[in-house]
């Protein structure tokens, strides 16, 4: 399974690239495995400022729908509106072309809460 080392890992299964004070986030290899045939992500909070670990998002699989939480207090100023009409690329390619959201980060003292891979993987049992 795949778990990059250079990214940051929450404990509801997102990963977080962080450049500057913008983060990407998605859903990990782990997640949309679980959630098996991913078939429509809806974000609906493109442009408003969340606090962790609110719900940014949903992410709809053939047989469950699963909220979608933000790792870091922020502004979300994208979405991956690629998703909107192949949304199964975020079981192809989660950590590249499924990326869901970008966020202008608030607080950057919420990066140290987040995982590393190794923790990540101890989380999962990988």
């Amino acid at each position: 399974m795949s778990i990059p080392a250079n990214l940051k890992y929450t404990k509801d299964h997102e990963w977080v690239s962080i450049e500057g004070d913008v983060a990407t986030v998605g859903i990990t290899h782990f997640a949309q495995k679980e959630l098996g045939d991913i078939v429509y992500v809806e974000v609906e909070t493109l442009d408003q400022t969340l606090d962790k670990d609110e719900v940014f998002g949903t992410v709809e699989a053939v047989k469950t729908v699963s909220d979608l939480f933000l790792p870091l207090t922020g502004e979300i100023i994208a979405f991956n509106e690629s998703l909107e009409s192949a949304p199964e690329t975020v079981n192809s390619d989660p950590y590249g072309a499924g990326w869901m959201i970008k966020i202008k980060i608030a607080d950057a003292s919420e990066i140290d809460s987040l995982l590393s891979d190794e923790a990540y993987k101890e989380l999962i049992g990988a």
